[in-house]
Order: structure tokens, then C-alpha cells, then sequence
């Protein structure tokens, strides 16, 4: 009985072979099957992922070369802006309109050489991701621009004055690329300093009015300066400038104030009456 068992498991095994081969056969295809769909799936999402992050790769690079380019424009800028402040600084009563005439030149020559490229890589972007990259330039020209048209003319270049000058160097297609008043009062805090520099040396040349008309406006523009910043973001470079004015202010009027005393105290050279024929020493104004 057991031998006969056995034989009938054995040609039951037969029988059933074909059929575990088929099953395991086509479990092997299905395995096989799903494996190269999650194969493709995974190559599918890798090449997306691939060509997302060589977009990031490709604006990253494209943005950095830009933003060097920023930098070169705005360290150009400000090179060539302090030009037109050393040339400003050599005024005098004798030679004003040849000296007014070349920092005229120079600070041209600043617009359109200089300014003209900054403005081209920035008109049309998002220019606020690269603020800090040119702010430096562009507060050293308001602070040149707005120097020479005190000595100029007496008063100040406005930020409306300023963009119009700067408007026939945008792209006409773009919206208008403009200074933004953050970067304009910024440089006209450091147009304090330039004054007070000149003002003591045209005191020093006994061109006393004109160190007092400079000490008037500047006495202005901290006053009105005083008004603006508690409404602006609280920023550090502002802070520290306000404090640069300030002592600009009261060094413009010691200045003022102690040749107008001791003034007081000498007599005219014999024959004039011109109050800046008095006897002024460099000691007397520092």
C-alpha cells in the first residue's frame, strides 16, 4: 500500500509540474515586469530632479556672475565719484567756474561711462537681491552729485532732479531703473562731511559768508534728516551717520563762531573795509 502511495504522489507530482512551472514562470515575468516599471519610475524621477537642480545651477551661476559685475560697476563708480569730490574741494574764489566746469565734466563722464553699465545689468530684475552689492556706488555719486551742485548753485539736488538725470540712460522698453530714497539719504549724510571740509577751508581763505551759508544749509538738512529717520527701518549705517553729522554740524559752527568773535577782536587792514581782509590765522578756525 505504501509503495502504491508513493507512486500515485509521484505521478501527481508529475502531473502538477507543468503547471507550478507556468505559475512560477509567470510570478517571475510580474516580478520581473514591476521591477523595471519602478526602474523607469525612479530613472523617470531622477532625470526631473536632475534637470530642476541644473536650472538652480544655471540661475546660481548667472546670478553670481552678475552680481560680480554689480560689484566692478558700483567699486568704478565710486573711484570715480571721489574724482569729482577731490576736484569740487579744489574750488576758490579765483578759479570757481573752471573748477565747477571740470567736476561738471567728470561727473558726466561718471553717468555715462559707469552709471549707464550698472543700470543695464539691473533694469528689469528683481535689483533688490543685489542692494548691497552696488549701494556703496550709488551713495558715493548722490554725495558727488549733490557736492557739486551746492557749490554750484546753493542748493540741493534733489532725488526727483537726480532719476531725471539718470532717465535717458534706461532702457525706454524697461520700467525706468531709479535711485531709491534709502541710498539718497544715505549719501547726503555723507554730503555733510564734504561741506564741513570745505567750509573750513574757505574760512581758512577768509571767505567767511560762504562758511556761513554752508553751516546754514547743513544745519537744515540735519534738522529735517532728524524728522525722517525714527520713520525708517532701524538701520545701523544710518545711526552712525546721523552721529558723523552731527559733529560735522558743530565743528562748521565752532568754526563759524570763533572767527566771528575773534573777528570782532581785529581791525581791518588800513584802506579796506572788506570784512574777509581780516587777520585770520589757521589756528584761529580749528
Amino acid at each position: 500500500m505504501l509503495g502504491c502511495s508513493s507512486a500515485f504522489q509521484r505521478v501527481a507530482f508529475m502531473l502538477m509540474a507543468p503547471k507550478l512551472k507556468a505559475q512560477r514562470l509567470h510570478q517571475i515575468a510580474e516580478t520581473g515586469a514591476e521591477q523595471l516599471v519602478k526602474k523607469a519610475r525612479t530613472m523617470s524621477t531622477e532625470s526631473s530632479m536632475k534637470d530642476a537642480f541644473s536650472k538652480y545651477a544655471d540661475y546660481l551661476n548667472n546670478f553670481n556672475e552678475k552680481r560680480e559685475r554689480v560689484v566692478k560697476a558700483s567699486r568704478d563708480i565710486t573711484m570715480n565719484s571721489k574724482k569729482v569730490i577731490f576736484q569740487v574741494h579744489r574750488l576758490s574764489k579765483d578759479n570757481k567756474e573752471e573748477v565747477l566746469e571740470k567736476a561738471g565734466k567728470d561727473l558726466e563722464a561718471v553717468r555715462e561711462q559707469h552709471f549707464s553699465r550698472l543700470m543695464k545689468e539691473l533694469q528689469g530684475t528683481d535689483f533688490w537681491k543685489l542692494r548691497r552689492a552696488y549701494s556703496p556706488g550709488v551713495q558715493e555719486y548722490v554725495e558727488a552729485a549733490t557736492f557739486y551742485k551746492f557749490c554750484l548753485s546753493g542748493t540741493l539736488f534733489t532725488l526727483d532732479e537726480i532719476n531725471a538725470t539718470l532717465l535717458p540712460l534706461s532702457d525706454p522698453s524697461l520700467e525706468p531703473l531709479q535711485i531709491n530714497i534709502l541710498d539718497y539719504i544715505l549719501g547726503l549724510a555723507d554730503l555733510t562731511g564734504e561741506l564741513m571740509r570745505m567750509a573750513i577751508g574757505r574760512i581758512s581763505d577768509g571767505e567767511i559768508e560762504f562758511a556761513q551759508r554752508i553751516c546754514q544749509f547743513v544745519r537744515q538738512i540735519h534738522r529735517e534728516l532728524l524728522l525722517v529717520v525714527p520713520q525708517m527701518d532701524d538701520s545701523y549705517d544710518m545711526k552712525s551717520k546721523m552721529d558723523v553729522m552731527l559733529q560735522s554740524v558743530i565743528k562748521i559752527e565752532n568754526a563759524c563762531f570763533s572767527v566771528h568773535v575773534r573777528g570782532s577782536e581785529y581791525i581791518p587792514l588800513l584802506g579796506d573795509d572788506a570784512p574777509t581782509s581780516y587777520l585770520l590765522g589757521g589756528a584761529d578756525v580749528e
